[in-house]
C-alpha cells in the first residue's frame, strides 16, 4: 500500500471517527482502522465525502498507509486495551514514527509508556483531548505531551482541528512524558467541581426560593449572559427546560438522581493527596456522587431529621437568587483555582515546564469547562508568570471580597434548611482556612507529638522540638532529627 496518509486513527468508536473526520475536514488524508473492520468500512462509506480517507483492515496495511514519520492516533479505552493497542502496533514502526493516545489514560501509565517506547526509537504523545463527540469533530481542547520533536511534527495539525477562540488555536505543547494526561484529568476534575456547584444552586433555588425547574432555567441563562458564561451554564438550562415527552414532567424529575462517573475525577483527588495538594472542592464533588449512588445508605438516613422549612416571599426569592450567583461564582473562583494550583504541584514533582497562562488559553474554547473568566486567568498568568494563587490577582481578590457575605449566607441558608451543600461549603472553607492567620494545627501537631513523638516546630525559635508529655514538668527537648 502506498504511505499517502498524513496521520492515521484506529478506533473508531464516537470519538475516534468524529477525529479522523476532523483531519480528512481539514485536508488531511486519514488512514482509519478498527478492531472491526466493518465499522472501517461504515466510516468510509457514510463520510468520504467529507475527505479523504485510506481504510486499512490489517494492521500492515494501516501502518504501510502512513508517510513518515508516522503519525498513529489510537482511540480505545484506557488501560490494558491501550496497552495491547501498542504493543500490536510498536513492532511495525521505525525509530522517528510516533504513536498519539488520544484516550482518557492515567498520566502515570502515559509516563511509564513514553519511556518504554522511547528506549524503542518511538514518540509516544499521551494527549487530552476534550469536549466530547462534538468538540471532536468540530474543534476540542487539545492537550498533547511528549517530546518536543513530536510537537514539532504533530503540532501544527492538532493546532489546525482544535477550537480557536480570537484566532489562537486551542492547542499547546503541556509538557514532557504524562503532562498532557495530567492536565486533562485535573481539567476533569474542575469540571466535577463546577457540575456540582451548579447542581448545588439548582437545587438551592428550587428547594428554597421555590422556583421550577422552567424558571430556573431562565435564571441559568440570565446568568449565562453575564460574569458566569460559560458551556456548562449554557446546558444547564437546556436540560433544566427540558421536558419528558411521555409524562409531561420536568425532566430532572424523571431522572434517577445518581451521578456516575468514568475515573478521572477519583484519579485527581488520588494524586492531589499524594501531592499534598488541597482540592477540597473537586474531593467534594467526586464524594457527592459517590454517596449519590449508595441506595442503601441514603434509604437508612432518609428518615432521620432535617432541617427547618420557611416559605421565601418573592422579593426574599430575588434576593436569595441574587446571593446564589454570588455563592456560585465565587466557589467556581475556588475550584479552578485548586486546580491550577495543583497542576502546579504537578509540575514540581514530575519536571514539566508547564505555562499555567497557556492552559488557560486553550480552555477558552473547545472542552466542557469552556468560560469567559478563563480569558482573564490567562491574563493574569500572562502579567505574573509567578502568580501563586488566582486570588492574589487583584480583580479576583476584589469579586471574591464582594461575594464572601452572601456566600456564607447561601450556606447557612443551606445548613439550616437541612439542604446538603457540600462543595459550596467546602470551598468557602477552604477560603476561609487560607485566609485564616493561625489555624488549629497547631493543637494537631501538639496531639501527634503526644501520642506519637512526631515533633513540632515553634513560632518564637528554629529547630523541631518534642515535648517529653509523659514526665513530670513535660520538658522539651530540641531533636533536629525528629519529623514534623
Amino acid at each position: 500500500m502506498e504511505a499517502t496518509a498524513q496521520i492515521g486513527v484506529t478506533g473508531l468508536a464516537v470519538m475516534g471517527r468524529n477525529l479522523a473526520r476532523n483531519f480528512a475536514r481539514h485536508g488531511y488524508t486519514v488512514a482509519v482502522h478498527n478492531r472491526t473492520p466493518s465499522r472501517t468500512r461504515a466510516l468510509v462509506e457514510k463520510f468520504g465525502h467529507e475527505g479523504t480517507f485510506v481504510p486499512a483492515e490489517s494492521l500492515e496495511d494501516f501502518v504501510a498507509a502512513l508517510e513518515r514519520p508516522r503519525r498513529l492516533l489510537i482511540m480505545v479505552k484506557a488501560g490494558q486495551p491501550t496497552d495491547e493497542v501498542i504493543e500490536e502496533f510498536a513492532p511495525l514502526l521505525e525509530p522517528g514514527d510516533m504513536i498519539i493516545d488520544g484516550g482518557n489514560a492515567h498520566f502515570a501509565d502515559t509516563r511509564r509508556r513514553e519511556r518504554a517506547l522511547r528506549e524503542r526509537g518511538i514518540h509516544f504523545v499521551g494527549t487530552g483531548v476534550s469536549g466530547g463527540e462534538e468538540g471532536a469533530l468540530h474543534g476540542p481542547s487539545i492537550m498533547p505531551g511528549g517530546s518536543e520533536e513530536s510537537y514539532a511534527v504533530l503540532g501544527p495539525m492538532l493546532e489546525k482541528i482544535s477550537a480557536h477562540v480570537d484566532g489562537d488555536p486551542c492547542c499547546t505543547h503541556i509538557g514532557t512524558d504524562g503532562a498532557g494526561h495530567f492536565v486533562k484529568m485535573v481539567h476533569n476534575g474542575i469540571e466535577y467541581a463546577d457540575m456540582q456547584l451548579i447542581a448545588e444552586a439548582y437545587q438551592l433555588l428550587r428547594e428554597v426560593a421555590g422556583y421550577t425547574p422552567a424558571e430556573i432555567a431562565e435564571i441559568f441563562r440570565r446568568w449565562n449572559k453575564g460574569r458566569l458564561n460559560s458551556y456548562l451554564i449554557e446546558i444547564t438550562a437546556e436540560v433544566l427546560a427540558h421536558t419528558d415527552p411521555e409524562t409531561g414532567q420536568p425532566f430532572v424529575d424523571i431522572v434517577q438522581d445518581a451521578a456516575e462517573q468514568k475515573g478521572t475525577g477519583r484519579w485527581t483527588v488520588q494524586t492531589a493527596l499524594d501531592l499534598g495538594s488541597p482540592v477540597t472542592a473537586i474531593a467534594q464533588a467526586t464524594f457527592a456522587r459517590v454517596a449519590s449512588s449508595r441506595a442503601e445508605l441514603r434509604a437508612a438516613y432518609r428518615p432521620l431529621a432535617g432541617g427547618t422549612e420557611q416559605e421565601l416571599r418573592h422579593h426574599e426569592a430575588e434576593r436569595f437568587t441574587d446571593q446564589v450567583e454570588q455563592a456560585l461564582y465565587a466557589s467556581k473562583i475556588i475550584a479552578y483555582d485548586q486546580g491550577w494550583t495543583m497542576i502546579r504541584d504537578g509540575a514540581a514533582e514530575y519536571g514539566w515546564d508547564i505555562d499555567l497562562g497557556a492552559v488557560a488559553r486553550i480552555w477558552r474554547g473547545g472542552c466542557i469547562i469552556r468560560a469567559a473568566f478563563l480569558d482573564r486567568i490567562r491574563a493574569a498568568h500572562a502579567a505574573n508568570p509567578g502568580l501563586v494563587s488566582l486570588l492574589a490577582e487583584e480583580g479576583f481578590a476584589a469579586e471574591i471580597g464582594d461575594a464572601q457575605v452572601p456566600w456564607r449566607e447561601v450556606v447557612a441558608i443551606a445548613a439550616h434548611r437541612g439542604i446538603p451543600a457540600p462543595a459550596f461549603t467546602a470551598a468557602l472553607a477552604f477560603y476561609d482556612t487560607l485566609r485564616s492567620e493561625r489555624l488549629p494545627a497547631a493543637l494537631i501537631q501538639g496531639l501527634r507529638d503526644f501520642f506519637g513523638a512526631h515533633t513540632y516546630h515553634r513560632t518564637d525559635r528554629e529547630g523541631v522540638y518534642h515535648t517529653r508529655w509523659a514526665e513530670p514538668g513535660r520538658p522539651e527537648i530540641r531533636t533536629d532529627t525528629g519529623t514534623s
